[in-house]
């Protein structure tokens, strides 16, 4: 018997689950895929929100905003990438300054703090690339760029040290109330709990429906995206929307935690909760609108592109509460745009209301600081050739595009919540994630993983379930 049991191991749940773990008890994340951060989490911009979008007053603008301050301090104590780069909204036309004005206003009203509005001219002299057409912008400097992989796994790492345990391949078939609290039947096994928290992303409508006569619907929202070179990456040095329309704040273009340049999201209402496929209408849609904001994007700057599914409630609004028709269940539904800056409030929120609910006392041994991959480069040359000669390893180049070593991938595999297939490392170390997207380093990387982990070569995966890389018999595989 759990005292509470997560339904998946996004950036919601890890934040949870690592709250959680200030606590004595005993918890348990579930989660379908192989890793965290397979779902929503991996697949979005990484900006931190400054907050001045959502409706004031709203659950969205207040976790938002305090998402916002808290993940500065949470950079540091998880050893997470994180900038505080600012944002420009841009308005094109004098005919489009009240809504720039509305934003300012409920930006205010939210909480927002420094926000200003800025003529073409102020504006040009710290953005040399944004539109000679464009009338003025919104200026919101508390805005930033998170890695979202480095953000969920330091989450759920930290959690998982405390004590939280990760059920990984673990799909929720059903989930039936009982006499102290639910069992959740899974693809392995059953799990008896006194709480449930459903922070299944797209699926957490699915969930919710099992339990509660008052019914939710979510719409997964798919946003394509484009990935440019770090050759690119000087275009901008902050995030840039354009003014938001019937689906959201439209494409973006914004530097990454890494280097690179990033435009989108489109905005497209699917049926299927997986339909993560780009498309060439709407790649094709994101070079056209972000060329409106920024002069000189080139399309051979591009070396990839992917979508992700944000996760719409019909109200527009995240559900985050206990349901007064299954009392233990705690819907954390609807979390979409700003839900990864968000993350750590809500962690905050929902921990709290089961703290309160459990009666759950400190965890003396609560660790909050944990402490990420080492990055050689950014070691002196002398501190560099002194780790190498204690750990060869570490001057062994793997990924030549991102300059990735031996050392780092054996790091990704052995720690907490380690990786399991290409994907896992990839998301760890960002080797396969450079220019050649994998075609350099990929054999490498799965010959680590087969010797550390002792994976048959023919079972190893892109990303767990039948990604499987190699196709074929042993002896076909062999040869």
């Amino acid at each position: 018997m759990y005292d509470v049991v997560i339904i998946g191991a996004g950036v919601s749940g890890s934040a949870i689950a690592r709250e959680l773990s200030r606590y004595r008890g005993k918890f348990c994340v579930l989660e379908k895929e192989e890793d965290v951060c397979c779902g929503t989490s991996k697949a979005n911009s990484g900006i931190v929100h400054a907050g001045y979008d959502a409706r004031p007053g709203s659950l969205m603008a207040k976790l938002n905003v305090e998402g916002n301050r808290r993940m500065k301090a949470l950079s540091e104590e998880l050893d997470f990438p994180f900038r505080q780069t600012g944002s420009y909204v841009v308005c094109m036309d004098k005919e489009s300054r009240p809504k720039l004005e509305e934003l300012f206003e409920r930006g205010q009203k939210n909480g927002v703090e420094d926000l200003q509005i800025l003529s073409y001219e102020e504006a040009v002299r710290e953005e040399g690339n944004l539109s000679k057409d464009m009338d003025s912008v919104l200026y919101a400097p508390t805005a930033g760029i998170v890695c979202p992989f480095g953000l969920n796994i330091a989450l759920a790492e930290n959690a998982h040290t405390n004590g939280v345990e990760f059920r990984f391949d673990t799909e929720v078939l059903e989930i039936a109330r009982q006499e102290r609290g639910f069992v959740i039947k899974t693809s392995n096994g059953d799990y008896e709990t006194r709480y449930v928290v459903n922070a299944a992303g797209v699926y957490a409508d699915v969930f919710h429906n099992m339990v509660s006569a008052d019914k939710i619907h979510i719409t997964p929202r798919k946003g394509e995206y484009l990935l440019l070179d770090k050759s690119a990456a000087g275009q901008v040095s902050h995030t840039i929307f354009s003014l938001p329309g019937k689906y959201g704040k439209g494409i973006l273009i914004t530097p990454t935690a890494h280097g690179n340049l990033l435009a989108g999201p489109t905005a497209t209402d699917i049926p299927d909760k997986e339909g993560t496929n780009t498309t060439a209408e709407g790649l094709a849609s994101i070079f056209e609108k972000a060329g409106i904001s920024v002069q000189s994007l080139s399309l051979r700057n591009v070396i990839t592109s992917f979508a992700g599914l944000r996760a719409h409630e019909d109200g527009h609004e995240f559900i985050i509460k206990e349901l007064e028709d299954a009392p233990g269940f705690i819907d954390c539904a609807g979390i979409e745009s700003p839900g990864l800056t968000s993350a750590p409030a809500i962690g905050v929120m929902v921990a709290g209301m089961l703290q309160e609910k459990l009666n759950l006392v400190d965890n003396p041994g609560f660790e909050p600081r944990r402490k990420g991959i080492l990055n050689p480069a950014l070691l002196t040359m002398e501190e560099r050739n002194r780790l190498i000669k204690g750990q060869p390893a570490y001057g062994n180049i793997i990924c030549r595009c991102e300059m990735i070593s031996e050392g780092e991938i054996l790091d990704a595999i052995h720690r907490p919540l380690g990786a399991k297939s290409l994907d896992g490392v990839k998301r760890r170390t960002r080797a396969g994630m450079g220019r050649c997207q994998s075609g350099f380093c990929s054999p490498r990387v799965m010959e680590i993983l087969h010797r550390e982990l002792g994976i048959p070569m023919e079972e190893l995966t892109k990303s767990g379930a039948n990604s499987r890389m190699i196709t074929g018999g042993r002896k076909e595989a062999a040869r």
